[in-house]
Formats: C-alpha cells, sequence, structure tokens
C-alpha cells in the first residue's frame, strides 16, 4: 500500500431492509484517500453520503468490501482494535455538533482525548493548543449555550482533532450553519488539511464547498463518478 494513502475503501457494497423494503446503497464504491487530501462526496439525499462515511468511520459495517485505514483493514479485526483504530486514527464531525452541554467548550474538545485514558491535565492541555488553532483560545471556559452556531461547530472540528487523526470524517459539516459562518468552517477546515497534513472527507450539498476540494466525487447509483 502506498505509504502516502491514509485510507482507503475497495468494493464497498451496503443494502439495508429485506424483501419488499431491500435498497440497496452501495454497490462497489472505492475510494483512496492521502494524507492532506480534501475530499468531497456530493450526491442528492439518499445517494449513501453518510452511509458511506459510516463504513469507513468504523462504525456499520459493509455487506462486501474492505475499508483500511493506516494499512489495517478494519473490518477484519475485532472489535477492541477497531476501537483503537476509530479512536486513534479517524476524526468525526457531524452536521450537528453535539457538545455537551455541561462542560465548557475546552472540556468538550479534551473529552475524547481523557476517554482514551490520557489524564485530565495532559487533555486539557493539547485542547487549549487546538483551542487557539481554530481561533476560540479566549472562549474555552464558556459553556456551548455561550458561544454560537459557528463557534459550536468549530469546537466540534478541534475536538475531531484531539487525538490527531490521520482522517476526518464530516458529513454536511456546514449545513446548520448560514452563510457567513458556512465559509469560517469551510476556510478552517482546508487551512488544518494544509497545516496538519490530515486529510478530509466531506460529504455535503453545498456546491460551493465540494468544488473547493481537491477531488469532486459525486455518489450516483451507488458508486463512484469525478
Amino acid at each position: 500500500m502506498n505509504d502516502n494513502i491514509v485510507l482507503s475503501a475497495v468494493d464497498i457494497w451496503k443494502s439495508y431492509g429485506k424483501g419488499a423494503t431491500f435498497l440497496s446503497i452501495l454497490r462497489g464504491a472505492n475510494i483512496n484517500i492521502s494524507k492532506g487530501e480534501v475530499v468531497s462526496i456530493s450526491g442528492p439525499s439518499g445517494s449513501g453520503k453518510s452511509t458511506f462515511l459510516h463504513v469507513c468511520g468504523v462504525l456499520d459495517p459493509p455487506d462486501r468490501g474492505t475499508v483500511s485505514v493506516g494499512g489495517t483493514d478494519v473490518w477484519s479485526v475485532n472489535e477492541s482494535r477497531r476501537a483503537k483504530l476509530r479512536n486513534a486514527d479517524l476524526g468525526f464531525v457531524f452536521q450537528f455538533h453535539h457538545l455537551l452541554d455541561e462542560f465548557t467548550l475546552l472540556e468538550n474538545v479534551a473529552m475524547p482525548s481523557m476517554l482514551a485514558g490520557n489524564s485530565r491535565r495532559d487533555a486539557l492541555e493539547s485542547a487549549s493548543e487546538i483551542l487557539e488553532e481554530v481561533g476560540l483560545s479566549s472562549r474555552g471556559r464558556h459553556f456551548p449555550s455561550e458561544a454560537s452556531g459557528g463557534e459550536r461547530q468549530r469546537i466540534a472540528v478541534a475536538r475531531a482533532l484531539i487525538l490527531s487523526p490521520s482522517v476526518v470524517l464530516a458529513d454536511e459539516p456546514t449545513g446548520n450553519l448560514d452563510s457567513s459562518n458556512s465559509r469560517i468552517v469551510e476556510d478552517l477546515m482546508f487551512e488544518l488539511a494544509e497545516r496538519r497534513n490530515q486529510a478530509f472527507i466531506i460529504a455535503t450539498h453545498c456546491i460551493e464547498l465540494a468544488r473547493r476540494a481537491h477531488r469532486c466525487l459525486e455518489l450516483e447509483d451507488g458508486i463512484f463518478r469525478s
């Protein structure tokens, strides 16, 4: 495997239901993602964008096909190994930030690091550094309810980066934001990809965001078309 490739998905098939409710979503989708690359995935609702991210993100197994992260076939190893790969090598950003209201913004960013077994002190120190990277160092002691929608989504991006994953999977990361905040979050992701040499896979309905990516892929009939 090319050392520059951080995630590879080969011949991914996924369906749901059976009989009259059977729905084939992915039908042999393939993708290779390199370090520092931003790839957009577009397509109509129901085309399988989220399903594909869930398979690549080790959240939902494919019916057929392989997903390799850092050279490891994630669906051929045991659940313990999968969980470690998911936590260490993959970051997630969703349309809704899913921040914990009872914790400060700094604590929200630090949470994955603490759950991974790092000390609270080390986790908060790393979170503080990332908050500075995303331009929110002065907001760490505030709670999610005190932050704007754009700030909360930037915090979600920061949280996804706390363990320095090789790939960040973003599912409609700007779908819940106005145009001004969307642009801020978009710019942030591209800046971080370049600065940290981290790959981003972004599923989006936003044409402008899709076109900014290094590669634009459209999911149609269960496979990718460039």
